[in-house]
Order: C-alpha cells, then structure tokens, then sequence
C-alpha cells in the first residue's frame, strides 16, 4: 500500500473557516509538517501524539523535502497550508517534487478558503464578477512580468485581488500597481483591504481607487479592487453579476433591450464617464452607431444644446428638421418623427434646386439649403455629407436670413470640411453638436438627431423607445 502525503488547505487561520474535510484530515494526521506561523492555528485540532515538524519563512522546499523523506520511509504525512494550498500554497511544490524525485507517493490535495475569499466576504461581495488574482512578490517572478500582468487586469477591467502587497523590503511596488490602474480605472472604483483577514486583529477597509494610500497596507493584508460595475453599498463593495441589467426590461421590445445593453456596455468602457448627460447622451449615441471610441475625443456639444434643441422640437413650435443629404434624413427614426409630430425634408432633389443650382453655379446642396432657408429659417438644421452645405447655412446665418433652433454639423471628407465645422462655432447662440475633424457621416448625423428626440429616456439611459 503506497503513503501518501496529503496537503491540507487550513484557511486564512480561523477553525470556523476550515473545511470539514481539512479538519477531519488534521484529527487524523500522525506527522504535520508546517510552517511555524501556522502551527498555532490548527494545534487544537491535532491529537495528542501527533508528531509536528516546522521551520520559519522562505524554508517551504525544506519542508516539502521532509515531508518526503517520512513519506517515503512507509509512514503518511501531512503538510498544511494556509488559505487553499492549490492558490500561492504548497500543493504545486510537492507536484514539482514528486516529478522531480520519481516517487510512487500518493498524493492528495484537501482545498481551503483562500485568503482572498474570506477578505471577500468581510468586504461585502465584491468578486460577484469575472476577477483575477495577483501576487507582487518578486521573489519568483521578475517585476517586468508581475507589471505586464497588472496592466492586463487592469486594461481588462477585472475584479483584483492583490497577495503580497508589501513587505520590509518591497515598499514600492503597491504604489506602481494603483498608478497603473488609475491609467485604466475610474478614480472612484471601490478598493477594499483587509488585514489579518479572518485572525485576530482583523481590520476592514474601503475606499477608492484615489484615495487607496498603500501605507496603509502591509504584509498581512488582502487587497480587492473593484471593476468598471463594483459600487459601495453601506460601508461594502459589490460587484454585480448583471442579473438586474442583463434581462429584457418587460416594457422594452427585443430590439429596444439589445440598444439598453450596448449603451451600458459603452458606459462601462467610456475613458471619462463623469460627464454631463446633456452631453453624454449624444456621445454614446455616436458611439454606439460607429463602434469607434475615438467619438469620445471628436463629439463637441454645446452647454444645454440637446435639452434646448429638444424643447424647440417639442415644445417651441419648430416642427421640420432640414437635411444636406436624404441619407441622413432616411436615418432619423419615423416613429420619433410621428411621435413627436415632425417632418423631415431634404431639398437636394427638389427640381428648383437643381436650377437654381445650374444658374447661381453652386453645388445642388447649397442650393437646396438656400431653398430651405427660404422657407424653413428657423428649423434644425442637419449635415452629414456636404460641407459646402453647411458653409452656406453659415453664410445666410450671418445674413440674417437663417435661424435656425439647432445645427448637427458632421459633414465627412476632405476638401472643406473641418473649415465649415469652425465656420459654426462662433454661433454661441445656436444650440450645436459637431464632430471635429475630417469625421461624421450621415448615419451620424442621424443618429445624434435621435438622441436629440429621445433626451426625455437620457437619465434612465433607454435608448431605443423607437425602434
């Protein structure tokens, strides 16, 4: 009958925390090998005759190479481990001997409670999601991998729990770890750090990302810190499993709860999500309709100019929206139009445009913004194609034949186009949205004029009541 050295995970240090099976395995043990600290925590459990081996610190392979020896002379032992002895514990050193040494010793491995975990519960539920667990020991692992890590955890917005956080000698590399994060992270995503979690002198922490001070930190202390969802709730951190926000709403169609959920998901990822709604509303829009987070950087949005552009739409009698092109006027939604009592027009293949066009020798859309003018002054004005358009609108604007309750101004390309969108800015009194640069389309422009006539679903974040 082969011996067999079974590795048992004790938990962070209190007998509640233990396994049943860990317990049973320490009542029935005739060798313990362990490391000093921890002999302490399971003395009481251990028969009266048990024989008990220990050294201190940085001496696991001397253990694990005792164990063996006793093993191997017919006699079972057992090696505890604090936490799980599978997480940062000694059950892979014994594989790694076992390889090493071509024993036929049997192996048997009893889990525990990771540190990590009984940190977790003291904090709340802040592991509720996908989560990570690093170690910024560099005793092992070089600190240009254990920073490579820390960026990727970071970047992927996981939940972080951080072993090994400080020591005497390591003072530094805590503080690297949160200018990290604070690269990826909000400043207020919750941190919570637990020292001596589960043993006396047990203390429980939390705070945010900014004001996380490593000094507060040592050896002996667990830290967590929270992902993109994790909020603090009565002195806890939860992270959020999703199963609130993740089912259709029961008034929201199929269509209307998929929109709901990619708003959200674009929320989350949003470099700087603490922005005025008034301004956020149309960003996501943007960003919803060209998957491009660069929009975050491009979308300009005047103070106050979709709630003043909506009320002109809804409540102040401007009832035509003008577009440069009729593709941006094929992607407004007709059901807000309907709703709301607004029509859309578009002049470019109006007839007399196309002579007035021919006679003045101007593009057909300038043409057809002055026919617009002429008989809707005051309307939105929308553009998403032509530059020369919009550079038109400016010129009756400063005429005083235009004046107009609203611009989009995303017109696309080359030649003109970021001329025409400086061309709108002076307009201080002219509610505005525009898309800096050489970008927009008319599927933008669209878009940001739906965000526009849905702004009464902004604070719940409903996008979609159209679909």
């Amino acid at each position: 009958m082969k011996t067999k050295i079974t590795v048992i995970g004790i938990g962070p240090g209190y007998v509640g925390d233990m396994t049943s099976n860990a317990i049973e395995a320490l009542r029935n043990s005739e060798i313990v090998v362990g490391y000093k600290y921890y002999i302490p925590f399971i003395i009481s459990l251990l028969r009266e005759d048990a024989v008990i081996i220990q050294n201190g610190m940085r001496q696991e392979q001397a253990r694990i190479e005792k164990a063996f020896e006793i093993a191997e002379n017919g006699k079972n032992v057992s090696v505890i481990s604090s936490g799980d002895a599978g997480i940062y514990g000694m059950a892979p050193l014994v594989y790694e001997m076992l390889r090493e040494r071509g024993s036929d010793i049997e192996v048997e491995v009893i889990p525990g409670i990771s540190a990590f975990q009984k940190a977790a519960s003291l904090l709340g539920a802040p592991v509720g999601h996908d989560f990570c667990v690093l170690s910024l020991s560099d005793l092992m692992t070089p600190w240009m991998v254990i920073e490579k890590r820390i960026k990727a955890a970071a970047e992927a917005d996981f939940v972080t729990a951080v072993y090994n956080p400080k020591s005497h000698g390591r003072y530094w590399e805590l503080y690297r770890l949160k200018e990290l994060f604070l690269e990826c992270r909000n400043p207020d995503t919750p941190v919570g750090y637990v020292h001596q979690a589960g043993r006396d002198g047990q203390k429980v922490s939390v705070t945010s990302l900014r004001d996380f001070d490593p000094e507060d930190v040592d050896m002996f202390t667990i830290v967590i810190i929270g992902n993109s969802q994790t909020f603090r709730f009565d002195g806890n951190m939860v992270t959020p499993r999703g199963y609130y926000g993740s089912e259709p709403q029961a008034d929201a169609g199929v269509g209307q709860s998929i929109m709901i959920e990619s708003f959200r998901t674009i929320e989350r990822e949003l470099a700087n999500p603490d922005i005025p709604l008034g301004r956020k509303w149309p960003l996501l829009h943007a960003i919803h309709t060209t998957a491009d987070f660069d929009m975050e950087n491009i979308v300009r949005v005047d103070e106050g100019s979709v709630e003043k552009m909506y009320d002109a739409l809804f409540l102040g009698g401007v009832r035509t929206i003008i577009t440069d092109v009729t593709m941006a006027a094929s992607g407004i939604r007709k059901g807000a139009l309907e709703r709301l009592g607004i029509s859309v027009k578009c002049y470019l293949a109006d007839s007399r445009t196309v002579d007035l066009a021919k006679k003045m020798n101007i593009t057909r859309s300038q043409a057809g913004i002055r026919l617009a003018v002429s008989e809707h002054p005051d309307a939105l004005y929308v553009f998403g194609n032509a530059p020369t358009a919009l550079m038109e609108l400016c010129t009756l604007i400063r005429s005083g034949k235009a004046r107009p309750c609203g611009i989009i101004a995303a017109p696309v390309g080359f030649v003109h186009v970021c001329e025409s969108k400086h061309m709108v800015k002076p307009f201080k009194d002219i509610p505005k949205i525009i898309v800096e640069g050489r970008k927009g389309g008319s599927n933008l422009a669209a878009t940001l004029v739906n965000s526009i006539l849905c702004w009464p679903d902004a604070e719940q974040l409903r996008p979609g009541r159209d679909v």
